[in-house]
């Protein structure tokens, strides 16, 4: 999430954001300690990359939304899916096959 907000403050620097910017998320857990403002000792080894997220998301700048697995797109490109899943995430995207038949 850490490397996203990066990415998305590299953007800002060219374009105007008048709003938020909302993400998907299917992870409750890192939206928890986004949101949350106690750290505990055991998150020790997240504390560059949660603050830089977490101060992007008390500035306002990111809006974090969960979304259940089933619907995460991002998931074609980082994990391997039933051939089920992959077609329905490959249509949500509006990738269409052009091979010939």
């Amino acid at each position: 999430m850490a490397s996203m907000v990066c990415e998305l403050l590299w953007i800002s620097y060219n374009i105007t954001m008048d709003s938020s910017i909302p993400f998907q998320c299917d992870n409750k857990a890192a939206i928890h300690i986004i949101e949350n403002p106690v750290f505990h000792e055991h998150r020790k080894h997240l504390d560059i990359d949660c603050h830089i997220v977490r101060d992007r998301f008390k500035s306002g700048f990111i809006l974090p939304h969960h979304i259940s697995t089933q619907h995460q797109v991002a998931d074609l490109f980082t994990k391997a899916l039933s051939a089920p899943q992959f077609t329905r995430l490959v249509f949500k995207l509006g990738m269409l096959s052009h091979a010939p038949t």
